[in-house]
């Protein structure tokens, strides 16, 4: 197996200095940035399997790193933050991260919720390695990014462009919440929603094609309040 290696980012020298040395405990490579800004310029220049990002840093925070992140790749990210909030984990769950984790924390909690991120990381990794990357499959639910084909039950079924890509993007990032504007902004290219109910026609015309019953649906779901989620479950 590979070199496994970790970026991680957080102002706080001591916070800095210990997760490096639990994590290299584990035999993982570790790189560590002391702000937002030396984070993005690291990922640039490494390919890194896990990302540790605290939320309140300087020059560019980790909310805004998470978000650029996440545009780029599919790595386990977890958030660090002294805040212990409702809305501070909703925040750091909508713009991409896989978990949150509040400060001050056990470090074997913290080892062992990293040890299961790279487990699922790596796992997902390989599989991916071995198919056809251009053909996703879920419990009767197909879809060729290459033919940009879908296929529901064995039935091919006709989905606009739009459509297709909230799909793909969804399908791309199965369990995690994203919020209108995100969805907005990664199927039409703006970072500007114009009309909320946009995104909420094109889920609610995707769901009629994809869905065996739209109204209790299995694939899209609504996390009200937030936004919606993909939990199609995948095809062995």
């Amino acid at each position: 197996m590979e070199d496994v290696r970790v970026l991680v980012a957080d102002d706080e020298k001591e916070i800095r200095n210990l997760l490096k040395k639990y994590l290299e405990r584990e035999l993982y490579k570790v790189d560590v940035a002391v702000n937002g800004e030396e984070a993005l310029k690291l990922f640039a220049q490494n390919k890194y399997n896990l990302i540790i990002l605290d939320i309140m840093m300087p020059k560019i925070d980790g909310v805004e790193v998470c978000r650029k992140l996440r545009d780029q790749t599919n790595v386990p990210i977890l958030m660090l933050t002294a805040k212990d909030t409702e809305v501070d984990k909703i925040l750091g769950l909508t713009i991409g991260a896989d978990d949150y984790i509040t400060k001050p924390f056990s470090m074997n909690e913290f080892i062992a919720r990293i040890k299961a991120h790279m487990r699922r990381y790596l796992i997902l990794g390989s599989e991916q390695h071995h198919e056809d990357k251009s053909t996703i499959k879920f419990k009767g639910l197909t879809i060729n990014l290459k033919t940009y084909t879908v296929t529901k039950n064995e039935k091919e079924i006709s989905l606009t462009a739009k459509e297709l890509k909230l799909l793909k993007f969804f399908v791309s990032h199965p369990e995690q919440v994203f919020t209108k504007t995100q969805l907005f902004r990664n199927a039409w290219g703006d970072h500007y929603i114009e009309d909320d109910n946009t995104v909420m026609v094109h889920i609610r015309k995707l769901r009629k094609k994809i869905e065996d019953d739209p109204s209790n649906p299995k694939y899209i779901q609504t996390v009200w309040g937030i936004g919606y989620k993909f939990t199609g479950e995948r095809d062995e």
